[in-house]
């Protein structure tokens, strides 16, 4: 395990607090025990906000949960993933030293093929009870369009295992399709912040064609429509939006651009999709 005196480096270096940084080295960890456990390393698939800083973009919004489809549903049950949750606590403790106390990873079923997990740890800062959590989100239903790929988790701190760790996860069109799909869905700030960074590196795209198929197919997995601007200028939470986006995003990002940047970009962005569809 790390020492403070590495952390509280890392912090100054992002102008973060020290518990952001030691919360997105314990998600390293966690990612890599998951890569190691037969049982997960080719079912899980790494998703979200936190897949894009620890897969994608290495200097990008620290990110505070992890999301995962699984694509083996009969892992959705409590009694199938506390042990397999258990085993990987102890191998990231043997490994790192980080404590991932077995009483207290806990599972709460949230909806039909959904749980919501939370895992408490015991890191370099080492804060007293009540220990700092992660959020685990796994769902078996979500619609995987794309062939998942395996790909470098990014952690650059000291204990780094020396076989660059490698993890499955959503490709580039399919994770930009599913933020597009939550940020007309749920109109939270952190959707609208990773959707305008994804467009502004299109250039990772190896398809256009693949991410309005992968779009395509979650919406109507969803039975929503493909999502378009005025969706989301009507959508019921705007207004949070500029609201929560301080509080939301602040804690994440050290120079934090104003709201209005990245709502000034739906416009290009939505023109560009549906000119690139109305093409193929």
């Amino acid at each position: 395990m790390i020492n403070k005196f590495e952390l509280a480096r890392k912090a100054k270096e992002h102008g973060l607090q020290s518990s952001t940084i030691e919360k997105d080295y314990v998600l390293g960890w966690i990612l890599i025990g998951i890569q190691n456990h037969p049982q997960t390393r080719d079912s899980w698939v790494f998703k979200g906000g936190t897949c894009l800083k620890k897969c994608f973009f290495n200097k990008y919004r620290f990110s505070e949960d992890l999301d995962f489809t699984l694509l083996d549903a009969q892992q959705m049950k409590e009694e199938a993933l506390q042990p397999i949750l258990k085993q990987i606590a102890q191998w990231i403790y043997e490994q790192s030293g980080i404590e991932i106390p077995e009483n207290l990873i806990s599972l709460d079923p949230h909806r039909s093929l959904s749980i919501q997990g939370k895992l408490s740890y015991r890191g370099p800062l080492k804060q007293p009870v009540p220990y700092p959590s992660i959020k685990l989100d796994l769902t078996a239903n979500e619609q995987v369009v794309l062939q998942p790929e395996k790909r470098r988790v990014f952690h650059e701190y000291s204990d780094c295992p020396i076989e660059t760790p490698q993890i499955l996860s959503y490709s580039y069109e399919e994770i930009f399709a599913e933020k597009l799909r939550a940020l007309a869905e749920r109109a939270r700030p952190r959707d609208l912040y990773d959707v305008v960074h994804l467009y502004q590196e299109r250039h990772r795209l190896t398809d256009i064609e693949k991410l309005l198929e992968s779009l395509q197919g979650k919406c109507a997995f969803k039975k929503m429509g493909m999502p378009n601007l005025l969706m989301i200028e009507q959508h019921p939470q705007k207004s949070e939006f500029s609201s929560e986006w301080k509080n939301m995003l602040h804690h994440q990002v050290k120079d934090l651009r104003p709201f209005e940047y990245f709502w000034e970009h739906l416009p290009d962005i939505f023109s560009w999709i549906y000119h690139s569809k109305n093409n193929l």
